[in-house]
């Protein structure tokens, strides 16, 4: 007997919240949202895109790594260090420059790809993101559905996760500690839900608080009641801005030094920084990018990556210009001429670079048709006021397509459709020198909102192929 709609949503709702990812009370954002009968399909071409996608931003995480360390070398243009570097303590980036880290990349590659109306438009890159583990369970349960889940085919996001670690330790059956931040503890539970996956596969893995690794000379260890054992490889979930605010912050900095534990993501700021995409469009680069990238990868991430520039407060010579910022047919001289646009040519986003609070989950993007003219220029104001200190970004806003998505709506106990704006989240493994996808969650908001993110009134759901 094939199920109904109904009965498919009541499912995955019982297995979301069995599993502790999902909360019915509305007032837990981080864990309630809109549930679909139906995955979010893609078309066989856009399978493929996704599919190749990986391979083009590893590049891009590989090129922008030497980028730097050229640049702190002096081999490369002084600036590009200098702007990657603002706001950032000395030690860290120090750390960052050492030689024994010199080819790391990040283990998780989650690219924010808006679908618009004609393709995709990838406004930012995460090498700390959250939503893997909802994605797993997601992916496992739409599968058990009937649906063919992009990338369950392969094993599964779990099984993609546990490659790319044992990839990064060099050697099979190696233990993890997933280590989880207070600040990141939204996403305990999806840790501990993909932990549990893992270990009931036979791979040890242990989600745990900084404070609960154990340090000595010879290594970290936590202990588990049956004695201590020896962590070989930390997934770092927390972000570098607060490593101030994490227990014990400094001893395991101090073991990745010492070759004692492998950390992956790797402790350098400069691949966290949304404003590499500045770089990336910045016309003093143009060379320099397509020879690191090859010609097939330059233009297809100059054809994704939105035209983004960095407010930098410092004033330019009169001859100068800020490159391909026009507005109303003329180039801008100075960020001061953004201040009187009107709702229609505010269709901009503003946003801090990357190390701080407001970097992450939305909290401090503003778009600019969608606030006031007096709310407009504030932003405008505190994004340049804050440079050097923390640098922000400006960004072309590229409007999602209008998608129709089913749910079941609680109050009437009925199916209803929902004109929506779609964000999809790719998660690439790096896999010895490879991006493999793991698979894609698919975020729908209601199409009257300008951000896109996860929401009480979202719908998440994993892509399928048609």
């Amino acid at each position: 007997m094939t199920a109904t709609p109904e009965q498919i949503c009541s499912k995955i709702k019982n297995s979301l919240t069995d599993s502790g990812m999902f909360s019915a009370d509305e007032a837990d954002p981080a864990h309630h949202w809109r549930i679909s009968p139906d995955p979010y399909f893609l078309t066989p071409d856009d399978c493929a895109f996704f599919e190749g996608l990986g391979e083009h931003l590893l590049k891009f995480y590989g090129a922008l790594n030497r980028l730097y360390l050229d640049s702190a070398k002096g081999k490369a243009p002084a600036w590009v260090a200098e702007y990657l570097d603002l706001g950032k303590p000395s030690d860290l980036i120090d750390f960052g420059k050492m030689k024994r880290f010199k080819n790391q990349l990040p283990g998780i590659i989650r690219p924010d790809v808006i679908v618009t109306e004609t393709g995709f438009s990838v406004t930012e890159l995460d090498s700390v993101p959250g939503g893997f583990g909802v994605t797993a369970g997601l992916m496992d349960w739409y599968a058990q559905n009937g649906w063919n889940v992009l990338g369950q085919e392969n094993g599964g996001l779990p099984s993609k996760f546990q490659q790319m670690i044992e990839s990064y330790a060099g050697k099979p059956g190696c233990t993890l500690a997933l280590v989880v931040s207070d600040e990141s503890r939204d996403y305990l539970r999806e840790m501990q839900y993909l932990s549990k996956i893992l270990n009931d596969r036979g791979f040890s893995a242990y989600v745990v608080h900084p404070k609960e690794v154990l340090f000595k000379e010879e290594g970290l260890s936590l202990e588990m009641g049956t004695g201590e054992v020896a962590i070989d490889v930390i997934y770092r979930f927390f972000e570098l801005f607060d490593l101030k605010n994490i227990q014990k912050s400094e001893l395991l900095m101090f073991s990745a030094k010492k070759g004692r534990v492998r950390t992956t993501p790797p402790y350098k700021h400069y691949l966290e920084e949304k404003l590499s995409f500045a770089l990336f469009h910045h016309p003093a680069l143009n060379d320099w990018w397509e020879k690191a990238l090859g010609v097939e990868t330059f233009a297809l991430l100059a054809h994704l990556i939105p035209n983004t520039w960095i407010l930098d407060n410092r004033p330019l010579p009169p001859h100068a210009v800020i490159p391909d910022l026009v507005l109303q047919g003329n180039q801008v001289n100075d960020w001061k001429d953004l201040y009187p646009l009107t709702q229609k040519e505010r269709r901009l986003v503003i946003k801090p670079s990357g190390f701080s609070p407001e970097s992450w989950g939305s909290r401090g993007v503003v778009i600019g048709h969608d606030v006031s003219s007096k709310d407009w220029q504030a932003t405008l104001d505190k994004g340049l006021g804050e440079f050097p200190a923390q640098p922000y970004i400006l960004q072309k806003f590229h409007k999602g397509k209008r998608v129709t998505v089913r749910y079941w709506d609680v109050p009437s106990q009925s199916l209803k459709d929902m004109e929506s704006r779609v964000r999809l989240t790719p998660y690439y493994f790096v896999i010895g020198d490879r991006a493999e996808l793991g698979g894609i969650l698919a975020t729908l908001v209601p199409h009257d909102k300008k951000k896109i993110h996860g929401m009480v009134d979202a719908v998440l759901a994993p892509c399928a192929r048609t």
